[in-house]
């Protein structure tokens, strides 16, 4: 009994979340903030706000499904607001924004963002009257733009920012979020991070800023429960040489899977993920040992795990990665997968467990000991119990130890 009261001291219960992300709630891929939700509403009301609709995208013929669904829910004055779960529900802005990103200075584009800001927090208001919330915990998920105004505008009894991402490493975010972001973790209440990198870098702008770890959705990375190894990867021999993510080209070095399959011929290079324009393009698919298997629904990921020899996480070092929790690594230990990935700031915390590369060349020689070394029985159980410590309740409650700060 006494634990049981440690453990319910420990929590936040009986409160009202509103949760905005720079990812909806329909997005296909896995995202934090959704585990967040999840976690979040064991014990509290959560109400998860889509992104909201810019006028350019409402009117493109291009949309993804469930770009698609939210424009007809817009069109056709359909259910905005579905309760998805336990405690949990999804809202759908109707209220169009316009876009703004091309916009040369970030004054004008600031003047403009608080007047989208404004339709925006209208609809959320209007959310929160209908599940008659009260005294909100309005948490950010690096939404730096739509969010910006939030805390004037909802008068939230406290403003968290998450951020798990830098966003002013991209391209797109780089001109704006490089003066607001900034501003905004000044203003938030409480800043949280996944990444002890980040938690220094925010530091500096606000002093309550913690490090609230990262979780993995343990239940679905067990080896015990893969699955069938998958029909394509059974006329691919082995070794195994493998990546499950997305194949993007500001993260990953082409070079590093170009060094890789050169360096051995007998063996395969299986990357599983969508890929974008620049390695749609790359001379990687002219590689007879590197095959590109596309998307995969994320419970079937574990079963293309499981097949590999050794995975990798093969980035670039940048503002984008450097920094960066890296949820795959978590993905591939709890597998018992030895593990290659690119020496990166937030990869210290993984070096006991996964080889480092500092540079391309090193990827081989690493590959070549982890295929002679590490599939002993000790060696497994040590990764699966070290990934087995990043849960997201064990998340959730540095959240709330930050919260109960405040």
């Amino acid at each position: 009994m006494e634990t049981i009261n440690q453990n319910e001291q420990a929590l936040i219960m009986g409160r009202d979340f509103v949760i905005i992300s720079i990812q909806p709630w329909y997005y296909e891929l896995g995202s934090n903030c959704k585990n967040i939700a999840l976690e979040l509403a064991k014990h509290n009301r959560v109400l998860y706000i889509n992104i909201p609709i810019t006028r350019k995208t409402f009117y493109s013929k291009t949309n993804t499904s469930g770009v698609n669904n939210h424009c007809n829910i817009i069109k056709q004055k359909g259910n905005k607001l579905e309760q998805i779960g336990h405690n949990l529900w999804q809202f759908y802005p109707t209220t169009l924004i316009e876009s703004i990103n091309w916009l040369p200075f970030t004054s004008v584009f600031a003047f403009i963002n608080s007047i989208n800001n404004k339709r925006f927090a209208s609809d959320i208001k209007g959310a929160i009257a209908k599940l008659n919330f009260k005294e909100v915990i309005l948490f950010n998920d690096n939404d730096i733009y739509n969010g910006f105004y939030l805390k004037e505008l909802l008068s939230p009894s406290l403003y968290i920012y998450y951020m798990r991402d830098f966003l002013q490493g991209y391209s797109f975010w780089k001109k704006h979020s490089s003066v607001l972001e900034p501003k905004l973790i000044k203003k938030a209440d409480l800043v949280v991070t996944n990444s002890l990198f980040y938690k220094e870098y925010c530091i500096g702008f606000n002093k309550n800023s913690f490090y609230i770890g990262q979780g993995c959705k343990l239940s679905l990375f067990d080896p015990e429960n893969a699955g069938n190894s998958p029909d394509e990867t059974a006329k691919i021999s082995n070794p195994i040489i493998g990546y499950v993510g997305a194949l993007d080209s500001s993260r990953l070095d082409h070079n590093i899977i170009r060094t890789i399959a050169a360096y051995n011929i007998n063996w395969n290079v299986v990357l599983v993920g969508p890929e974008d324009e620049e390695f749609r393009k790359s001379d990687l698919h002219l590689l007879r040992n590197v095959h590109f298997l596309g998307a995969r629904p994320i419970d079937q990921l574990p079963a293309y795990i499981n097949v590999f020899d050794v995975c990798i996480n093969p980035q670039q070092i940048n503002f984008i990665t450097n920094g960066n929790y890296p949820l795959k690594i978590d993905e591939y230990l709890a597998m018992g997968k030895p593990t290659i990935a690119t020496k990166t700031k937030a990869m210290e915390l993984f070096e006991n467990y996964v080889s480092l590369a500092d540079l391309p060349e090193d990827y081989p020689k690493l590959i070549e000991h982890l295929l002679a070394n590490s599939a002993d029985h000790e060696s497994v159980q040590v990764r699966i119990s070290f990934a087995q410590s990043h849960t997201w309740e064990n998340s959730i409650k540095l959240l709330y130890d930050g919260i109960k700060r405040k």
